[in-house]
């Protein structure tokens, strides 16, 4: 237990480390890479005939370095490989990188996630996927816009939530966001602005008003395992 609390403890500023230098040595290429769908897109067709693996590896590194927007990537998915084919590699990208984080923080455990999130905000968290409903919070916090994801793949790690429960339910709340993603870049390589546009529209509302009432909604989805616990009379935790 010693060797494993030790090894939580490095694990992150050797992570932190190996990504800074590596981010420096590349700091040119990956700010023009991630600047936009469009420099993004090209440099994937780039890569040929492999171009589907790379823009997997591509989902799955945005999720592990949770500070790379992801709509970009779902965004440049869609240009490159049409709204079904683009959100099937989106979804499989992300799998890939969540798996990774749930997996790593389950064998590293509460010190290292520590390190990556401020504590009370793990502890939050925490206590809503060791609860009975965590299935439907879960599945509500990925589904809902605005709402800061990048912490729920680690804490779930730490939670008794199993792999596949997890990956179940937060795909599914995924699924919506990406498809309209993979729709917008798809109407923008068939120069349909109209339609883009109007998907880009609605989805700057939805996120503007998940990030506004981001506190409120998460108080609502807290409360929620409790009230559901307390018309059983004996909830677990």
């Amino acid at each position: 237990m010693k060797a494993r609390k030790v090894l939580s403890l490095l694990a992150f500023p050797c992570l932190f480390l190996a990504l800074l230098v590596v981010a420096f040595v590349l700091r040119s290429q990956l700010l023009s890479l991630f600047s936009s769908p469009q420099t993004l897109r090209e440099w994937i067709r780039g890569t040929g005939v492999v171009a589907p693996l790379v823009f997997v590896a591509v989902q799955a590194f945005q999720v592990v370095v949770f500070f790379i927007p992801g709509e970009i990537p779902q965004v440049a998915g869609g240009y490159l490989f049409g709204l079904w084919k683009g959100t099937f590699l989106s979804l499989a990208g992300i799998t890939l990188g969540a798996t990774f984080n749930f997996v790593i923080s389950r064998a590293l455990g509460v010190p290292f996630v520590n390190a990556l999130f401020k504590q009370k905000n793990v502890e939050r968290t925490r206590k809503i996927a060791n609860s009975q409903k965590a299935r439907v919070s879960f599945f509500l916090f990925f589904l809902i816009p605005g709402i800061p994801k990048d912490i729920l793949c680690y804490v779930a790690g730490l939670s008794i939530m199993k792999l596949h429960v997890f990956l179940l339910f937060s795909t599914l709340g995924r699924i919506p966001g990406i498809l309209g993603s993979a729709l917008m870049g798809d109407a923008a390589a068939d120069r349909r602005w109209i339609l883009a546009g109007t998907i880009l529209f609605v989805a700057a509302v939805l996120f503007v008003l998940g990030f506004l009432f981001r506190e409120r909604i998460q108080r609502v989805l807290e409360r929620l395992p409790r009230r559901r616990s307390g018309k059983r009379g004996t909830g677990k935790t």
